[in-house]
């Protein structure tokens, strides 16, 4: 096996992981299956992560950002406001219907950290990050394309990824991708209307 950079190591037993953990569940992979799926012996793995804990939160941190990035590089600014808002939400709905276990495994991973004693702060920082996202994206947003909005920026952000988090779990389970294009639409215009040049 080829010695590589730590932190890369790190991050090809995360991707091992967030397959592993999509494929089986999170509760049924184990340390010893997230090596064999990287490849790797079981002391690399123990040798890049202290703890289950600090492997589920790099798991949580690498899957929002496979999408942060797509998101972000959608919203580069557009003719309008509408518009720009709208390849947002478009680029995560698609990130959505590519990688569906992906999100699904989002979910798994809240309803475990808040279940098991001690990992309870995951979940927590789990939807931290997406604040923290939203409101980075807004300002970054009202920066460059020079609005105002009628709400605090913290509301707005809490607000669209509690709304996104609702939708993408809505999606998974019923799985009625015709509606999407109505319910984007609807909340890109509902967007907007807070919003005030």
């Amino acid at each position: 096996m080829a010695r590589m950079p730590s932190a890369e190591r790190r991050r090809q037993l995360t991707e091992a992981a967030i397959r592993a953990m999509a494929r089986d569940g999170v509760a049924r992979t184990t340390t010893r299956s997230i090596a064999a799926e990287a490849g790797v012996s079981l002391s690399v793995f123990h040798y890049c992560f202290d703890s289950k804990q600090e492997l589920v939160e790099s798991v949580i941190t690498t899957i929002t950002d496979h999408y942060v990035g797509i998101v972000k590089e959608a919203l580069k600014p557009r003719a309008s406001l509408e518009e720009t808002v709208r390849a947002g939400f478009q680029a995560y709905w698609d990130h959505v219907r590519a990688h569906p276990d992906e999100h699904m495994l989002t979910y798994e991973l809240t309803q475990y950290a808040l279940r098991q004693p001690g990992f309870e702060h995951l979940a927590r920082r789990q939807y931290e990050l997406y604040g923290e996202l939203y409101t980075d994206i807004i300002e970054q947003l009202s920066k460059t394309m020079g609005f105002q909005l009628a709400i605090p920026v913290p509301a707005l952000a809490r607000y669209l990824a509690a709304m996104t988090d609702g939708l993408t779990l809505n999606y998974l389970v019923l799985g009625d991708e015709d509606a999407w294009t109505d319910i984007l639409d609807t909340v890109t215009a509902h967007i907007a209307g807070l919003v005030s040049a």
